[in-house]
């Protein structure tokens, strides 16, 4: 049975620990308070948590512009991976983005993460395109499955 407890952003608390998982495993491109509360409003994000302690997240962008691919992805802090949260919090994302009309799926991973990159691979994505963020010096790598 798994304790992971799953919860919406929607208020302040959620927010600062969605946040607080986005920004250690994506180092490169941190995100302000601001930035996270935008994304909310566009995206579907959750944290998972581990009784009161938030040990990853996930954000699915929807489909959009008539284009049925949607964007899922999952994020387990390294201390907490290789229990099944990642595949946990992956199959709920693929689930939502589904429900909203998804029939491809694209998930982003940084080069500097190999756990993540190796997961997406185990999950039947393949590499579509990299590309540096303009200032930084590690690519994200994008990946697409068709669902």
């Amino acid at each position: 049975m798994c304790d992971l407890r799953i919860e919406a952003v929607g208020d302040d608390v959620t927010l600062r620990d969605w946040r607080y998982v986005h920004n250690l495993i994506i180092p490169t491109d941190p995100l302000s308070p601001g930035e996270v509360r935008e994304r909310a409003g566009r995206n579907v994000l959750e944290v998972a948590y581990l009784g009161d302690e938030a040990v990853g997240c996930t954000t699915v962008r929807p489909p959009r512009d008539g284009e049925p691919v949607a964007t899922v992805i999952a994020r387990v802090l390294p201390g907490h991976r290789g229990r099944g949260y990642g595949a946990l919090l992956y199959a709920r994302g693929l689930a939502r983005a589904r429900e909203l009309g998804a029939g491809r799926i694209r998930t982003v991973v940084l080069e500097s993460n190999p756990e993540g990159l190796r997961f997406a691979l185990a999950h039947g994505f393949e590499e579509v395109e990299r590309y540096v963020l303009p200032g930084d010096t590690v690519p994200f790598i994008d990946l697409e499955r068709a669902d």
